[in-house]
This record gives C-alpha cells, sequence and structure tokens, in this order.
C-alpha cells in the first residue's frame, strides 16, 4: 500500500508539472499589433460600403493594414485572407484576338482575325480576395479585394489572420463590406 501511495504521489506529480505553464507558451502571448483599414466609409451599424463599377465585370479595391515593424526582412509577418464570397467561371474567361500579318508590323496588307476563347478554367471558382500577403518592414499590409457585378447589395465578411515569425498567431479580425 505505501508503495502506491507513493506511485500515486509520483503521477499527480507529473500531471501537474505538464499542466504548468511554461515560459515558453507564455513568451508567445505576447500581443502584436494587428489592425485592418477598409478603406471605405463605415456607417453607424459598422458596416464598411463599396461601389461597384457596373461598367466592368470586377471592381478592384485595396484592402490595407498594419502590424509590427520589424528590423530584419526574415521577420516579416504573414496575413491570411478569407471572403465569404466567391464567383464561378461561366463558359468562357474571355478572348485573345490574334492578327495575323505575314509581311511587316509597319505595312497591313492584309489581315484575318483569329479568336481563341479561353474556355479552359470554366466551372473554376474565384475568390473575391487574394489568399496571403506578406507585410512591409514598416508593418504595412495590403491586399486586393475583387467583387463582382452580380453581388451587388451582397454583405461579403472579409477575415485576416497574421503570423507572426515568433510563431504568436493574432485572432482573426473581420469587417463586412456591402456592396452599393
Amino acid at each position: 500500500m505505501k508503495g502506491f501511495l507513493i506511485i500515486f504521489c509520483v503521477f499527480l506529480c507529473f500531471v501537474f508539472a505538464c499542466n504548468s505553464p511554461s515560459t515558453e507558451t507564455s513568451s508567445l502571448q505576447l500581443q502584436h499589433k494587428f489592425q485592418l483599414d477598409a478603406r471605405l466609409p463605415i456607417d453607424s451599424n459598422g458596416f464598411y460600403h463599396l461601389n461597384l463599377n457596373m461598367n466592368s465585370w470586377q471592381t478592384l479595391h485595396r484592402i490595407s493594414g498594419s502590424v509590427d515593424s520589424v528590423s530584419e526582412d526574415w521577420a516579416l509577418t504573414k496575413v491570411y485572407w478569407e471572403s465569404s464570397h466567391y464567383w464561378i467561371i461561366g463558359d468562357t474567361l474571355g478572348y485573345i484576338v490574334h492578327f495575323n500579318n505575314p509581311f511587316n508590323d509597319t505595312n497591313y496588307y492584309y489581315q484575318t482575325p483569329d479568336t481563341t476563347y479561353i474556355t479552359f478554367f470554366e466551372g473554376f471558382e474565384v475568390p473575391t480576395i487574394n489568399s496571403a500577403s506578406y507585410s512591409t518592414m514598416n508593418g504595412e499590409i495590403n491586399t486586393m479585394f475583387a467583387p463582382v457585378r452580380n453581388m451587388l447589395h451582397d454583405t461579403i465578411t472579409v477575415s485576416a489572420q497574421a503570423i507572426y515569425a515568433d510563431g504568436y498567431s493574432s485572432g482573426i479580425l473581420q469587417i463586412e463590406i456591402i456592396i452599393d
């Protein structure tokens, strides 16, 4: 019985030692700066508003932000981005027009247009935001956001998470953008 008690006490010491916080874990819990800047007008409910360019299929917009600056380029912060919306390429992504001129580029004696349709992307899902970006050394972050016309009046949620060179992962920041 005495041997069992000694083994049990050693076991309890081992369990409590495993659960105590180590200095490595707590050093990774340092707070880093991470902020997003939608670069858009915001309403009283906290929603950002992006006006679509109705003369184009996609509207391009840069979302910015900031993280801690670094002194070495190997310590840049990687930011992962996600969006609640994507679009699917239909029967063609577009087309390329080739102008055949067998003689030279200065005299156009005869031209025949040869159109090639780009159809091999049919059914491909296209996200509305780039999936990752790196900070600059001074802490600036940027990504491109590109909703399409058929997303008019939708509310798109954009999420971002920063992964720092010391292994710290930030919380996920979200912004909501109403497409006007």
